[in-house]
């Protein structure tokens, strides 16, 4: 019989429609304003934490709807933005700096859903409000230091070789090394040449003497600038994780810039502190000829210093720096092959490894720490002003025995578990900034004026589809509340889409659905103009509705896939905003291609599909 799916058919179309419909609801019900509260490499969030911080909001009084702990950290929701703030001033007073409280919006949607992973879409800076953040890179701070690295480089070489030199200047853009003979100059050329090639090196006579001059190639030079802007980006990324930020964007603008958007913090300034910190990692011997002890007491060795482990347990520290963490080229965390602990792989460069191999070589069976140092800047009113302060922390992360002689690849093992291994290998590979940067550019976008392009994006979705409606419903009748009936089915799995993926909805992506509640219709007013040709020519019912779906089908394939295409193409060149756009309209496309068709189709067939009808509603 025409116009009849088979059984299977119809359960399929609403089987995706109910799924569908289950995670978009999450959507509905919006999110909480809510602290996020985790714990730094020195303690951890446990129930005496959540204790802890019921008993503080109980004793001021401040209403809290539920707390969550998971391996997360610890989550509190609130009523209203105002008991979030005052709530994160008071425990973030109380906790001190032993705990990260951020501030964000959680989720309200009931368990049942989370437990099946439907959740919300996460909203873009402009809708959801937040911090926008553009920064630049010192590129030429990251040259200056490479010249640095290069100029001690060559004074230990040279040394080594037994080179007599006269001296060894920085320029701007060189290095110039002086010597008495021109013999002199051409051993030098070789030792440096063995050592690398990243340098043109160039010969000069002036000043009464023989002159190497060292250059950075440009190939050298450009890749130096990129992996310095690179590691940034990696860095500022890890760094965000302490703000609590669902979906940040951190993304490279151009050669030297980088932009950071994180959407829902409206903490300006401790923000700020965070992304700009400045942290690098050192590599010391500890000192086992003399004992704490009697650095405690005041009785200090020559030639070392205390340090303190992440417990608080103090460790004395030769003062002599091996490498710094900037002579690392790569960590990773794995299990050691012979004792199956976890431990972490660390990759040097040349000059990094020639001293790692000289100390080991010097220094077999004895204990090597890794300190790490990060520099945290001090808010404070002092006679009703702000005053600001840089304080310098220093922690030993590691101490392992030395087993045997190693230089540009090496173990850290002796660590307690696979997360701590991970956490190492993070720090290791991009605790420090690999240059300066500064902020040129910064915006705050406040939850109010989130909320209000939230509502004008939700009233354009809202009169669009009422626009499409009536004029469907005008124009083709009964079959155009079928098209309308396709039109939400559309809306409600472009937003179960969305949230499955866990895509970001911004501004633009609004404009991508409403552009597709219009587009969604198009098929369908193809396929009811088609049908109505055909009944024009004398066909039946049945058949017309048969012949119109049939035959418009490969001009509504085209269509959509020449507009599918060029959102593919806006996806892959397109950046931040375009991207958002480009998104919400591929998911409407597919999903109006499923709708407007299969869905409008199963809906006619049961409707009018088998039966004997004289006329149709369009």
């Amino acid at each position: 019989m025409l116009n009849q799916y088979p059984a299977w058919k119809y359960l399929l179309i609403l089987l995706i429609v109910v799924v569908g419909a289950i995670y978009a609801l999450p959507n509905l019900y919006g999110s909480d304003p809510a602290l996020q509260i985790s714990a730094t490499r020195t303690t951890t969030v446990d129930s005496g934490t959540e204790a802890q911080v019921r008993s503080l909001l109980d004793a001021e009084k401040i209403p809290y709807r539920r707390s969550v702990l998971d391996d997360k950290g610890l989550l509190i929701r609130f009523a209203s933005v105002e008991e979030q703030l005052k709530a994160g001033d008071l425990i973030r007073k109380k906790l001190g700096d032993d705990y990260i409280v951020a501030l964000n919006l959680a989720p309200a949607s009931p368990a049942w859903l989370s437990s099946i992973n439907a959740l919300p879409m996460y909203l873009g800076l402009d809708l959801r409000g937040g911090l926008h953040f553009l920064m630049e890179v010192d590129t030429e701070t990251v040259t200056r230091q490479a010249y640095e690295r290069y100029g001690n480089d060559f004074r230990g070489l040279l040394r080594g070789k037994k080179i007599r030199y006269l001296s060894i200047t920085q320029q701007s853009d060189a290095l110039k090394l002086k010597f008495r003979t021109a013999e002199l100059r051409d051993q030098a050329k070789r030792a440096i040449r063995g050592q690398t090639r990243d340098l043109d090196l160039s010969e000069e006579d002036a000043e009464g003497a023989y002159l190497l001059i060292a250059r950075m190639t440009q190939k050298t030079l450009l890749e130096l600038k990129k992996n310095a802007v690179q590691q940034n980006v990696t860095t500022l990324r890890n760094r965000v994780n302490e703000l609590g930020v669902a979906e940040p964007v951190i993304q490279q603008q151009g050669d030297s810039r980088i932009v950071v958007q994180l959407p829902g913090i409206q903490d300006s300034a401790r923000a700020k502190k965070i992304l700009s910190a400045t942290a690098t990692l050192e590599f010391r011997l500890v000192d086992v000829e003399h004992t704490v002890t009697d650095a405690l007491e005041g009785r200090m060795p020559a030639g070392s210093r205390l340090y303190r482990e992440r417990n608080g347990n103090p460790v004395l520290l030769k003062k002599r720096v091996i490498i710094t963490g900037d002579r690392i080229t790569h960590a990773s965390s794995g299990f050691d092959k012979d004792s199956g602990s976890p431990m972490v792989s660390v990759s040097l460069d040349g000059a990094g490894a020639h001293s790692m191999a000289r100390t080991t070589k010097e220094n077999l069976q004895k204990p090597m720490a890794v300190v790490f140092i990060e520099h945290k800047t001090d808010t404070r009113m002092v006679d009703g002003k702000e005053v600001v302060s840089t304080r310098k922390v220093e922690e030993v992360i590691n101490i392992a025995t030395i087993r045997g002689v190693f230089s540009n690849r090496f173990q850290i093992t002796g660590l307690d578990n696979p997360a701590e291994a991970q956490t190492l290998a993070l720090l290791l590979r991009a605790g420090a900034l690999a240059a300066p940067i500064r902020i040129i550019e910064e915006r705050t976008i406040g939850p109010s004026l989130g909320q209000e392009n939230i509502d004008q994006g939700t009233r354009s979705v809202v009169i669009g589809m009422l626009f499409v409606i009536v004029f469907m419903a005008i124009w083709y009748k009964g079959f155009g509340m079928v098209a309308n009936v396709a039109l939400m089915m559309n809306l409600v799995l472009i937003v179960a889409i969305l949230s499955l993926l866990q895509a970001t909805l911004t501004l633009p992506g609004i404009a991508g659905i409403v552009l597709t509640v219009g587009m969604a219709v198009d098929a369908n007013v193809l396929v009811f103009e088609r049908i109505r040709e055909e009944l024009r020519i004398g066909n039946t019912p049945q058949s017309s509705i048969q012949a119109g779906y049939e035959k418009a089908l490969s001009t509504i394939a085209d269509a959509n896939i020449t507009t599918l295409i060029a959102a593919i193409v806006l996806y892959v060149f397109g950046t931040g905003p375009i991207k958002g756009f480009a998104i919400t309209l591929s998911i409407g496309i597919v999903t109006s291609m499923f709708t407007a068709i299969m869905g409008t189709r199963a809906i006619i067939n049961l409707i009018v599909g088998g039966r004997r009808i004289k006329k149709l509603s369009i």
